[in-house]
């Protein structure tokens, strides 16, 4: 069975910084894309970072600089790094795996599994 499991949320000042984590089971990062999206109330899913089953990553433009996906495969865990955070990054984050996969980048993603979520709220 897999499941994904968010961490790491909470609520910070703009300019400051999170680090989201999501623990994987029931398969393994080293054959799937894994990526990190957000809603905001009221707007769409978005996705904003991507990492391949080799290491190649890709973000949305609205965060390009500010975030960095990584993945630790001996943990099975991904990671999102935020920093200079922006009111408007206001959302819940969601892991997300396209599985079996590999290659891949973020703007061509099909997640097969989702997480429950996370909540980040930057506020002042």
């Amino acid at each position: 069975q897999v499941t994904l499991v968010e961490s790491g949320g909470g609520s910070v000042q703009p300019g400051g910084s999170l680090r989201l984590s999501c623990a994987a089971s029931g398969f393994t990062l080293s054959n799937a894309f894994m990526g990190w999206f957000r809603q905001a109330p009221g707007k769409e899913r978005e996705g904003v970072a991507g990492i391949s089953n080799t290491g190649g990553t890709s973000y949305a433009a609205s965060v390009k600089g500010r975030f960095t996906i990584s993945k630790d495969n001996a943990k099975n865990t991904l990671y999102l790094q935020m920093d200079s955070l922006k009111l408007e990054d206001t959302a819940m984050y969601y892991c997300a795996a396209d599985y079996p996969t590999w290659g891949g980048v973020l703007a061509t993603m099909t997640p097969d599994y989702w997480g429950q979520g996370t909540q980040v709220t930057v506020s002042s």
